[in-house]
């Protein structure tokens, strides 16, 4: 249940940065379009987020964390780009 709501979390936030001009959903930027590096500093940023809220949750579930190498988190991060896709999609060629 908590890797199926980490999931669902995860495809939500790597969305986010596509579908609105504001930075985080909350600050207004000068211009009225965010261009593609502010989309992925966004995305890093979630990426962060994401991993945060998974590290808290791995801890309450089995009272201790895995030790996990760079290959762990370089796949990951790429997972996070794949789900990702449909929100670029959205924004630069469906529009």
């Amino acid at each position: 249940m908590t890797i199926t709501i980490l999931l669902i979390l995860s495809f939500i936030l790597a969305n986010l940065p596509w579908y609105s001009n504001k930075l985080f959903y909350v600050i207004p930027l000068k211009y009225d379009h965010k261009n593609i590096a502010i989309c992925l500093c966004e995305l890093i940023v979630l990426y962060f987020v994401v991993g945060g809220i998974a590290f808290f949750a791995e801890k309450i579930s089995f009272g201790q964390i895995a030790p996990q190498g760079w290959e762990f988190y370089t796949v990951t991060f790429c997972l996070f780009l794949v789900f990702s896709f449909p929100g670029f999609i959205y924004r630069h060629f469906w529009k």
